[in-house]
């Protein structure tokens, strides 16, 4: 993993003369001033004590002449000369690896307790320890690595959007209740009792009264919140690149977004981004299950239909089967483990074929019984098994087979991937819904403001599930990174859609109808997008876990461990607000 650029060492000022990153470029025998934190103490003798001490920029051996009362992690301040090491005591590790300070004055300017944590990257804590005490867990130096790089992310998006003639707007943050698909925060007013606002999910709405406000080109480093259940990539609060352009295409879009994803990658990896491809949402389906695929490692799908046409095995008759070839021979109790994953995932169930040699023949599968010989071949050599191999196929719906064997996939050789590698492409052309809800109202792929193809228009009402929409995903690395679309601008056109979703005149003119009115108003066609920098930078950075680019993140609980939140409020703080706890913490009823 390539280490970030955390962007340009600032010029040391008040108690220090330098930063311990600079001293590699001092001359020997010149004083120093240095702060930081003590990070190693090691007493050699009753006079010689050799002490690391470290800032961000990196750490350095200093030696002191005599014994101290020194504990680790207190604030310091050391002055004196740079000397190079003894010959033979070098360490080729550490950047100032071949110089060390010859202490002349060391101040602890705060004094430090044990620590409730071991500060170094290579030792394991858990997530709570760490949140509880993340003061001390942002001091780690792959912590510091990871908020430099966050913030040379932002500032070379912010100067990627201003040279493209974008222009920062901050919208509220106490907002109206949208139908975004997430659940929402409410913050409850104190002036008019039993009426809440909304944190905004995202600045959807508000983006695009700016653009029939005539801003043109808008973009904010945007706070938004989510009360959605957490996960590795998922936290309760996130921040986006939002961005919103009138009178553009979707190509226009896409490569704004591109521009600006390319000054990313070079604030943190210090070299170019490979090229931005383009794939269709059903081609992503298609060859690799997904409509955020990891294409980093091979296994794409293979589509086995026209060769179980008309076969009348049963477990193979559907309107699409779909097959992914496993390059082992997996044991039963593995084939009988996935077997029930992708039931859990929908599926009636998961058909199997091992490849036992060159002969086309000697194939495994409790099958065989109902399967004809000549037919095993044929798909064997459709889906270019060899011996070895083992060939998992899966007949539904083209979305539940693909999306199956794309879970599948995953979980099999997603190991494959390297960390360094970076695949950036975007997706297009999704369904404008993605199913029905249980009323029989088609259900919002994205959100119910994206303008449809305009060859499909004449489907909304009658075959809504085959609408495609103006709307596009950016993808690194099987990480949706983010999504945007062209917006519909016609209050015809966006009545016409609320309708669909079975939202009465009444109720969208409730929820939307300062938007609708606005579109009466000379609303220019627009679009935009948004990604989500906490990704962005955790992909950059090799991380797993988008928490670890974020600076006071909440647990997998939705906890802080730090502050105690989220806490009970006293009553007399909730009469003011017309607000009271009818179900007490702890309650199953």
């Amino acid at each position: 993993m390539a280490e970030a650029n955390p962007g340009i060492t600032p010029q040391p000022m008040g108690l220090r003369s330098h930063y311990i990153g600079s001293l590699p470029e001092i001359p020997t025998g010149e004083s120093v001033a240095l702060c930081g934190w003590i990070a190693h103490v090691r007493e050699h003798g009753e006079h010689l004590v050799f002490v690391d001490l470290r800032d961000h920029t990196g750490m350095v051996q200093c030696v002191v002449a005599h014994r101290s009362q020194l504990s680790v992690e207190a604030a310091a301040r050391v002055t004196g000369v740079v000397d190079r090491r003894p010959p033979g005591t070098e360490n080729p590790n550490l950047p100032t690896g071949s110089i060390e300070i010859r202490v002349s004055t060391l101040e602890i300017l705060g004094p430090a307790a044990p620590l409730p944590l071991p500060l170094e990257d290579d030792r394991d804590v858990d997530e709570y320890t760490r949140l509880r005490w993340r003061y001390l867990d942002l001091r780690r130096p792959r912590m510091q690595r990871n908020l430099r790089a966050r913030a040379a992310v932002n500032a070379a998006l912010r100067r990627a959007m201003e040279t493209q003639g974008f222009v920062e707007v901050e919208t509220p943050l106490l907002w109206t209740p949208t139908p975004e698909g997430a659940r929402e925060f409410l913050v409850p007013s104190r002036t008019q009792p039993g009426a809440f606002y909304s944190l905004p999910q995202s600045p959807q709405i508000a983006k695009q009264l700016l653009m029939i406000a005539g801003v043109d080109r808008y973009y904010q480093i945007a706070r938004c919140l989510r009360d959605e259940d957490l996960r590795a990539d998922r936290q309760f609060e996130f921040t986006q690149l939002d961005l919103e352009a009138s009178f553009v295409t979707q190509h226009d879009v896409r490569r704004v977004v591109s521009h600006a994803i390319q000054a990313a990658v070079r604030a943190v990896r210090g070299h170019e981004a490979p090229p931005i491809g383009e794939i269709t949402w059903r081609e992503a389906m298609a060859r690799w299950g997904s409509d955020k695929p990891d294409r980093r490692f091979g296994m794409e799908l293979i589509d086995l239909s026209e060769t179980m046409r008309d076969s009348g095995v049963r477990a193979l008759s559907a309107p699409y089967v779909a097959a992914l070839v496993v390059n082992e021979p997996l044991s039963r109790s593995r084939l009988d483990e996935l077997t029930k994953r992708a039931r859990s995932l929908g599926v009636q169930g998961l058909a199997w074929f091992r490849v036992d040699s060159t002969d086309p023949l000697a194939v495994s599968s409790p099958l065989l019984r109902v399967v004809p010989g000549e037919l095993v071949a044929s798909l064997v050599a459709t889906c270019g098994a060899r011996a070895g191999q083992t060939i998992l196929a899966v007949a539904d719906t083209f979305v539940r087979a693909t999306s199956t064997l794309g879970q599948l996939r995953l979980e099999l050789g997603r190991h494959q991937a390297r960390p360094e590698e970076l695949d950036i492409f975007w997706v297009t052309d999704f369904p404008l819904f993605e199913g029905l809800d249980e009323d029989g109202n088609p259900i919002p792929a994205h959100h119910p403001f994206t303008m449809p193809h305009e060859d499909d228009l004449d489907l909304l009402e009658h075959e809504p599930l085959r609408v495609r929409s103006q709307s596009y995903d950016l993808v690194m690395n099987g990480w949706e990174l983010g999504s945007g679309s062209m917006r519909v601008h016609r209050q015809d056109l966006q009545a016409r859609i609320f309708r669909i979703l079975g939202l009465t005149p009444q109720i969208a003119a409730e929820r939307f109808g300062f938007l609708l009115d606005a579109f009466r108003y000379g609303a220019p066609p627009h679009g935009g997008f948004a990604f989500g920098i906490d990704r962005l930078v955790a992909i950059l950075l090799g991380e797993e876990a988008i928490r670890e680019t974020i600076a006071f993140p909440k647990t997998s609980s939705g906890q802080d461990p730090l502050t105690g939140a989220p806490k009970p409020v006293d009553p007399s703080v909730l009469a003011p607000l017309g607000v009271r706890v009818a179900v007490l913490r702890g309650s199953t009823s």
